[in-house]
């Protein structure tokens, strides 16, 4: 696989609980034990230069990575920024009745890469998704699909490479047989999906 990359790139992952994947918090160099390991693990062969950073947090929302965005993120100055937010913005309308509306997510949002884009990184941004393993999460779907097309439009905007993450996991799922096999509940990854989320964010930079 040959991956295009400036020199000794640095590559941010910025995100919630997904990106974090149980890393600890404040530690700089800990890269957690999902798909950002994995990305880091496939490129260290190839690119042994590459630095790759997890600054996800648990929970977080648009509107968190924003307050923390100068030290985690424009600090940092990457030449790659990989984004991952948007399902806390749905879960906590359903579990909390805090609602954050797609024109105020997209605002947030755009707010972010506004002030990445201006250091000039290469964007990803990737897709919110759900991969339903209950009933009721279905409903979550009149909620998410809204700023999954957000992200579509921001993509566009800012002539980001998008991973399209929410039908590749549905789409993975309905090959297993069994939802909570790519996400137990329905929003956290498993092994296997966050080996689905690393190939596809190391197919983008090919």
């Amino acid at each position: 696989m040959s991956i295009r990359l400036p020199g000794s790139a640095g590559i941010l992952f910025q995100g919630d609980s997904i990106t974090a994947a149980g890393r600890v918090p404040g530690g700089a160099d800990d890269l957690g034990h999902g798909y950002v390991r994995l990305v880091a693990d496939a490129l260290a062969a190839s690119h042994p230069s590459a630095r790759v950073h997890n600054r996800g947090v648990g929970g977080d929302r648009a509107s968190d990575l924003l307050r923390r965005w100068d030290q985690d993120t424009l600090a940092l100055r990457p030449a790659v920024l990989s984004v991952l937010v948007g399902v806390n913005d749905t879960w906590r309308r359903y579990d909390r009745g805090e609602t954050t509306s797609p024109e105020a997510f997209e605002a947030t949002y755009r707010e972010l890469l506004r002030q990445a884009a201006s250091q000039g990184p290469r964007l990803v941004l990737v897709e919110p998704f759900l991969v339903p393993v209950r009933d009721e999460q279905w409903s979550w779907r009149e909620d998410l699909d809204a700023k999954i097309q957000v992200v579509r439009r921001l993509a566009a905007e800012f002539d980001a490479s998008l991973l399209a993450a929410d039908g590749l996991l549905q789409q993975a799922a309905r090959e297993s047989g069994d939802p909570a096999l790519l996400a137990e509940d329905g929003v956290h990854p498993t092994a296997a999906g966050h080996a689905v989320l690393a190939r596809a964010w190391l197919r983008l930079l090919r």
